[in-house]
Parts: C-alpha cells; structure tokens; sequence
C-alpha cells in the first residue's frame, strides 16, 4: 500500500503558538494553569497539557481568585474579557493572531457605519468569541440560503468578515450572493483569509486525484478538520475522519493501493504517526510525500513570556 502523506498537514502557527503559551506558563508560573475552553481543538493535546497541570474549564467562574488563566486558541467576547478584569485575573491570551484580525476588521466597518456580515458556523467558539468582540449587531450566515433571508434593505451598506477555519472556496459562493443581493458590499481581500485552512484544503484537492482513499487526523469537533473530509468526499474519493490510528478500519481500505493521510491544523504529528503504524499493521506501507506549500510562519508570544524571570520568581502576568 503507498501512502501519500499531504504537504502541508497539522499544526498550523495559531495552534503553535498557543499550545506554547499553555507550556511556558506551567514552567514559568507553575501548576496549575487553568485554561478556558480546550486550548484547541484536539483531545490528545488537552490531555497532554492535563498531565503537565493545566486545568480546563467551560467558564471563568471556575478559575480560582488570582490563578493564571488562558484563553483557547479560538478567542472570547469581550464579556469574557471584562469578566477576567473584574476578578483581576492574571491572563494569558492565546487567540489566534489570525482571529484577532478579523476582530479589528469587523469593528472597524461597524465604525464606518457598515452592517456586519459574518460567515461562519452557529455555535462554534471562534463565531460566538467574534460575535461577542463586535459593538452592534452582527448578522450571522451560514449557507447560500441565509443570504436571502436577511432582513435588510437592498441598499444597505454591508460589510463581511468570515470564521477562519473556513477558506476562500468555503466562503465564495455566500459572498458572491451577498454581492448580488445587496448594492453596497465591502470585505476583506482573500488575502486576509487563514492560511493555514486554505493550504490545507489546497493540499487535499491535489492529493485526491492519486489516491483510492483519503484519511483525515483530527478531532469530530475540529471544524477545520471536518472540512477537509469534505472536500476529499466532495471529489469523489472516499474520506475518513479519525481521531488516531486505533479508529483505522481495515474495511475501508479493500482494494485501495493508494491512501492519502492529512492532518488538521491542531492535529499534531504524533497521531499521524500512529495512522501510519495502523495502516503498516494491515499490509506493508511505502509513505511518500506530496510536494506542497512548505509553511514557515511563526507568531510571537505574549510579552509576559517573553521575559525571562529567575525559576524562583513566581509572579503572576498582570491581570486583564
């Protein structure tokens, strides 16, 4: 069986960096370091960051008074924010840099008097920080269909700014929609669009005209990590989405000769590693590379790990 590992695959720079932050806080601070939310979404990293004495929770009221507290990859409201500040809690903030851009971009065309559009999907913790980091209203859409269904008037002045998991081949044909529903439409250049996603996606499309079968590594709850199962199903080519080796079925791969394996962007290698091993377990492996977009992007942490303090000072970052 050849197997044709995609390039690029797994851990993106956003999902680096704060998986990093989570580390050097534990050494710089000492457990435990109580995190909000999963720090991204992968269970085999939350649990990792478990054992090294982060501790997670679904809301900050869980944090003790005056504990090191970071908040996950995918960012918060600013409820959140000014809730940290109230209880002078001493935060850590491991958004996205990415995240955080569309954040500006969207108050920014609310100060220019624009309606705000979000393309994204209801419920997931990148759109709910979003729609919470936006003074006024936001309209949130997810399908061609909710474009029609707004209610606003045909001339109103709209802006978009779009979920970052999603690339641009997920957000065109609503955007498009939105440009042919309304007079006025302004958004950010495709540019501006997560990296990260958009490689990947890119990758998949390239490798599913070589392989009999497309493994994806990542978390059911992983946005980016379903899409790129769809975008593997969407040409055709029969996708699986797997936490690790062990979720591997042999019945998927009967009369496959060539299996493609990627990763979403908080999957980290390891588990692609433990994919590999499964498939090995069936029949003898020859693992190839695609020749892809090689990604060097790094980002920098927080200033307060940035400073080097003596082991036997302990001083918390300044709160919120």
């Amino acid at each position: 069986m050849k197997v044709i590992l995609a390039q690029p695959r797994g851990f993106c720079a956003g999902v680096v960096r704060a998986i990093e932050i989570v580390e050097k806080a534990l050494e710089k601070y000492g457990a435990p370091v109580y995190v909000r939310h999963e720090i991204v979404h992968n269970k085999y990293v939350v649990e990792s960051l478990k054992a090294k004495g982060a501790v997670f929770v679904k809301e900050l009221h869980e944090v003790p008074a005056g504990a090191v507290t970071v908040f996950s990859a995918h960012g918060v409201a600013r409820s959140v924010q000014d809730e940290a500040k109230a209880r002078e809690l001493p935060v850590l903030d491991a958004t996205c840099p990415l995240v955080t851009k569309v954040h500006n971009q969207g108050r920014r065309y609310v100060g220019q008097g624009r309606t705000l559009v979000l393309v994204g999907h209801a419920g997931h913790p990148e759109v709910v920080g979003t729609l919470g980091q936006v003074n006024g209203p936001v309209h949130l859409v997810q399908t061609i269909e909710d474009v029609g269904t707004l209610p606003l008037p045909l001339d109103t002045p709209i802006a978009y700014i779009t979920q970052t998991t999603l690339s641009v081949d997920d957000t065109k044909h609503i955007i498009d929609e939105l440009r042919e529903r309304f007079d006025d439409v302004v958004g950010p250049d495709t540019r501006d669009i997560c990296y990260a996603t958009q490689n990947r996606q890119a990758a998949v499309r390239t490798l599913t005209a070589m392989v009999d079968v497309l493994l994806v590594v990542g978390a059911r709850n992983s946005s980016n990590s379903n899409r790129l199962r769809d975008v593997g199903e969407e040409a055709g080519v029969p996708s699986y989405l797997v936490d690790d080796g062990s979720e591997v079925d042999p019945a998927w791969l009967a009369g496959a000769r060539t299996v493609g394996l990627t990763a979403g962007a908080s999957a980290p290698e390891v588990l692609v590693d433990s994919v590999i091993d499964a498939l090995r377990k069936i029949e003898p492996v020859e693992v190839a590379l695609l020749d892809g977009t090689e990604e060097n992007i790094t980002f920098n942490l927080p200033f307060q790990l940035r400073q080097q303090t003596p082991a036997h000072e302990k001083a918390a970052p300044s709160a919120a």
